[in-house]
């Protein structure tokens, strides 16, 4: 997707905006697991989560682009939508932002205090990107997609950041939701000519990604009943389908019961706040121990924002119902 050229330049851009993040080989997950267990931690970012390198990178070259451009609207359950309204505000442009009814309480809040126009419509996330689509065109505003080139090679930048500095990295986890993190793993890896194997992790009960990868075309799934929200998507997006179906190693899936847990052993272990997306590849390497013994790993905790009444629930035992 990208040279290595174009990577070092995105993270350029993102720099202006934000400090990289830091990667970290923790000892007691180290113990636990049986293998070196490298943590990228992007819930360190400005807005706790990948999302905003993507928006960084996107809103420059629409700024870049279309100057005349009043603003985007775009559709979240809330890490891109944080990072969007955060980009497109310091710009000078509008954000206009759906989320699906029910939505996450504290992530609508945060959209709102980086200063986006939040409207609640549909029961999940694809049906808000359906209406926040129909709007854009009425309203003169530039819709921003879940996958787009611009924003992939922001994204890039976390796994461009973490396999230059430990490129021995045999295994590397990441979530697949619409397909922008574990893509921009992908090309960070092809970029820097890395043999890294990357293994994309779904809940079981949003297998859209894993289903289309395994059939070659796209399956949409019904609706998507997982506390892990970042990864609760029922129709793929195809661009980013065909590269992770090619680049991937494997795709496996997880359960609530398997993300609350390595939810808790984040806390445990590293003190660190892990939302049910950012503790999916955790989940996963807990799952895969056996096969990843003496190695070396990566996993990509790629968001920190969990509402207080699910981590609550959460470090309490138990599994937030949905």
């Amino acid at each position: 997707m990208f040279t290595s050229d174009e990577l070092q330049a995105a993270s350029e851009v993102v720099s202006r905006r934000m400090p990289a993040t830091a990667q970290y080989a923790w000892p007691q997950l180290a113990a636990r697991l049986g293998c070196t267990v490298w943590v990228k931690h992007e819930n360190h970012t400005p807005t706790g989560s990948f999302k905003i390198r993507g928006a960084i990178t996107f809103i420059d070259w629409l700024k870049r682009t279309r100057p005349e451009c009043p603003g985007i609207i775009t559709a979240t359950r809330g890490n891109h939508g944080q990072g969007q309204a955060r980009e497109a505000r310091a710009a000078g442009m509008r954000a206009v932002v759906y989320v699906p009814r029910g939505n996450s309480v504290e992530k609508n809040a945060a959209m709102r205090a980086f200063g986006a126009e939040l409207i609640e419509y549909g029961d999940d996330f694809d049906e808000a990107r359906e209406e926040a689509f129909r709007v854009a065109e009425a309203e003169g505003l530039m819709f921003v997609p879940p996958f787009h080139r611009e924003l992939v090679r922001g994204v890039a930048t976390y796994a461009y950041e973490l396999l230059r500095a430990q490129p021995q990295i045999d295994t590397l986890y990441v979530p697949i939701g619409c397909g922008s993190g574990i893509c921009g793993c992908i090309a960070a890896r092809d970029a820097l000519e890395l043999k890294t194997k990357i293994v994309g992790v779904v809940s079981e009960n949003a297998q859209t990604a894993k289903l289309s990868a395994e059939a070659g075309r796209p399956i949409e799934t019904g609706p998507p009943r997982t506390f892990a929200d970042g990864v609760a998507v029922r129709v793929p997006v195809e661009a980013a389908l065909d590269v992770y179906r090619a680049g991937a190693e494997r795709i496996v899936t997880v359960s609530d019961a398997d993300v609350a847990e390595a939810i808790r052993i984040y806390y445990a272990d590293t003190h660190n706040l892990a939302e049910g997306a950012g503790a999916t590849p955790l989940a996963a390497l807990m799952h895969e121990k056996e096969r990843m013994a003496d190695r070396e790993v990566a996993v990509i905790l790629c968001g920190g924002n969990i509402d207080r009444e699910w981590f609550l629930t959460v470090m309490a035992g138990g599994v937030p119902a949905v």
